[in-house]
């Protein structure tokens, strides 16, 4: 006898949340719901923790929003031969019809707010036909390799984009004149003193907490820029996103490894660290 099929739901709105749990208990009395999360942190802890079927994620969330939970789900989901396959995954919006067009061209399903039964019902189908024919398998990175690019795509359209993340190199930004000079603090330095860091002799970026380190060959400067906001003011062809809070000058790139487990590491010139490459920005490495 197979196990029954299992639903998270992530909705910061506690009403909202109840009456899609109503819903889906009348249209998909087998469904066994889990207890709901309030936010995209949340929502990927118990994610990784209870690994459900199926995943109800809100757009809109605090700390974390329902695309970057995703994304960051499938940066973390065991593809051993003990992980399970990842969830089907349903995003929870109340966006306008433009917006919903790039949900339906990647294929992945939505729940428009306030909810509607049929079109929950509709929902529900295509759930329905798409576990029966899932393969009871791990998620191997191969396997994972489709709700990977639909999250990509996703990311980098109509302001549905991970705060800052979403570019690939061929992804347009915003025609604004690439920063020539970036003002930032020496790290550990006491005081105030800004210096002026041409941008040619920048390796890479990196969130860390509340700044954004500026690495040069010698050097480590600070910023307060988000790096969302500094992303639109460089070249994407010069500078590509590797993981979720880190851009690459491309030209800095030495060496590209795989360890074991599949996951790729960059080495720099003139940098002795390596950077991790998330699963979502992997194929800019697809040669390997």
């Amino acid at each position: 006898m197979s196990e029954p099929l299992t639903a998270l739901i992530a909705e910061d709105e506690p009403l909202l949340a109840q009456a899609l749990m109503a819903e889906l208990r009348r249209l998909w009395p087998d469904l066994t719901l889990l207890p709901p999360v309030g936010d995209g942190l949340s929502a990927v802890r118990e994610a990784l923790r209870l690994r459900p079927d199926l995943l109800f994620l809100d757009i809109r969330m605090p700390g974390q929003t329902g695309l970057e939970a995703a994304a960051e789900l499938a940066e973390q989901w065991d593809t051993s031969a003990a992980g399970r396959p990842f969830p089907a995954l349903v995003f929870v919006t109340a966006y306008d019809q433009y917006a919903l067009q790039a949900f339906e061209a990647q294929a992945v399903d939505y729940v428009l707010k306030p909810v509607q039964r049929e079109r929950l019902q509709k929902t529900v189908q295509r759930l329905q036909l798409q576990l029966a024919q899932r393969a009871p398998t791990p998620a191997t990175e191969s396997a994972l390799a489709p709700a990977l690019q639909q999250l990509h795509a996703l990311l980098g359209q109509h302001g549905l984009g991970l705060a800052g993340a979403a570019a690939a190199p061929a992804v347009a930004r915003p025609a604004t004149s690439p920063l020539k000079v970036i003002q930032a603090s020496l790290s550990g330095a006491q005081g105030a003193t800004i210096r002026l860091v041409p941008i040619d002799e920048v390796l890479y970026f990196e969130a860390a907490d509340k700044y954004v380190r500026v690495l040069t060959a010698q050097q480590e400067y600070l910023i307060r820029t988000p790096l969302k906001e500094l992303m639109a003011q460089l070249d994407p062809q010069v500078f590509w996103q590797v993981h979720r809070g880190t851009l690459v000058r491309a030209s800095a790139i030495d060496t590209v490894h795989r360890d074991e487990a599949g996951k790729l590491r960059l080495n720099l010139n003139h940098r002795a660290e390596q950077l991790p490459v998330s699963r979502l920005y992997a194929h800019l490495f697809k040669a390997m």
